[in-house]
């Protein structure tokens, strides 16, 4: 008999997590609390409240979690222009440490002694919401039904939820199986069927957010993005909530054809792993965001942020959101963007994103006396450079010497 009494599942609804619902209840004999998070995924939430309701659950958590999402998680990763492998936005590893800090929170206040997850044995995710899990609870318990089950294929799911009467909805194509597919208001993701093989190129009707660059408008539009601290504030003028800047721009990007992306990357337990990504706000974002920062950072700073990118991407590919060394990084990002403010004029079209126009009125270190090919009227002294070159060609000049004796 297990000692769990009361269990939190993150709960979508979907075919996985309805029947892992049920074989909690029959596995652990135990109540399940459910919860939903709405992070701007774009589907209705109450069938997932009807179909909890139906399998006796009492306490159910919808929560619209669409702010903190953007303000919390997104915004801050995005000020030190995060991207994993040279490529990847991170759409699916940033929500997860919100969805763990939820759960925990939830647990916390109905008395549950464990959560759950559906995450597979063999993805990323499990290692992120348990990562963040214990490092905001040590003591909870972690039930992750696909590493004690036997149901390890569709037609086991399939036929588990027609014994159990659990209802599932057929989304994909007669004769083949769905796309595993996550999505927030940062991303959404496409992983199985045909995608399986590398070499096979994506359906066409696979993207849902995006038209295809060849079928976007043939004349490009322009947006105006205001920054302040390193964050959009604004779209072509117009005052904005994080959540509502992200929508905005995934609208104008998916217009476009913006931000499409075919992936094989390394996941964290070993493996490759073939995905396609749709995040065309975070491409507009990633893009404007590198512009801003042109003119209003010095330029060691700017190299040191560059350097420490890669392993800021890695903690949260990973699942270390929640780590003190992640905490630690992002105290020196966010320290970085003090002075990351004024605007950027961006040209979208055919599925490319171009900067065409940036100023900082307050915080711009561009000096166009100094910069410019006319005359500068002294303020630059050219003569100086040679000193300077020499200086910094000392030990390769030596190391020649050393060489033809």
């Amino acid at each position: 008999m297990s000692d769990i009494e009361k269990v939190v599942l993150a709960y979508s609804g979907g075919l996985d997590t309805s029947v892992i619902l049920k074989w909690l209840q029959d596995t652990y004999r135990c109540e399940v609390v459910t919860f939903t998070a709405d992070i701007g995924q774009g589907e209705e939430l109450e069938p997932a409240r009807a179909k909890a309701l139906q399998f006796g659950v009492k306490e159910i958590f919808i929560d619209d979690l669409r702010e903190e999402f953007v303000r919390d998680f997104v915004f801050p990763m995005f000020r030190a222009n995060t991207v994993y492998e040279g490529e990847y936005l991170l759409g699916t590893s940033i929500a997860r440490p919100l969805i763990a800090k939820r759960l925990i929170e939830i647990a916390r206040m109905t008395g549950a002694g464990a959560i759950a997850h559906g995450a597979t044995g063999k993805g990323n995710d499990q290692v992120r919401f348990e990562l963040g899990a214990y490092a905001l609870n040590p003591d909870i318990k972690i039930i992750a039904p696909w590493r004690e089950w036997d149901l390890l294929s569709r037609e086991k799911l399939l036929a588990y939820a027609a014994q159990h009467g659990i209802p599932v909805e057929m989304k994909h194509k007669a004769g083949g199986s769905p796309y595993s597919m996550d999505a927030n208001l940062l991303h959404i993701s496409y992983e199985g069927r045909a995608l399986e093989d590398p070499a096979v190129e994506p359906e066409a009707d696979m993207w849902r957010w995006t038209v295809a660059p060849e079928q976007a408008p043939d004349v490009p539009e322009y947006l105006e993005l205001e920054f302040a601290h390193g964050d959009i504030i604004a779209v072509n003028s117009q005052r904005m909530t994080p959540p509502q800047v992200l929508a905005e721009l995934n609208r104008l990007g998916g217009k476009h054809g913006v931000g499409r992306l075919d992936l094989v990357e390394n996941r964290y337990v070993g493996m490759k792993s073939r995905g396609c990504y749709e995040t065309p706000g975070g491409t507009i974002m990633l893009k404007a965001h590198r512009a801003i920062e042109s003119i209003t950072l010095d330029r060691e700073v700017a190299h040191l942020k560059d350097d420490l990118m890669p392993r800021y991407a890695a903690l949260i590919y990973n699942g270390y959101w929640w780590s003190p060394e992640r905490a630690a990084l992002q105290v020196l990002i966010d320290h970085t963007q003090e002075s990351v403010n004024g605007w950027v004029r961006i040209k979208l079209y055919k599925g490319n994103v171009t900067v065409v126009g940036r100023e900082s009125k307050t915080d711009s270190l561009f000096d166009p006396t100094i910069a410019t090919f006319e005359d500068d009227q002294g303020a630059y002294n050219q003569a100086d450079a040679g000193g300077f070159i020499k200086l910094n060609a000392l030990r390769m000049r030596i190391a020649a010497k050393r060489k033809h004796r």
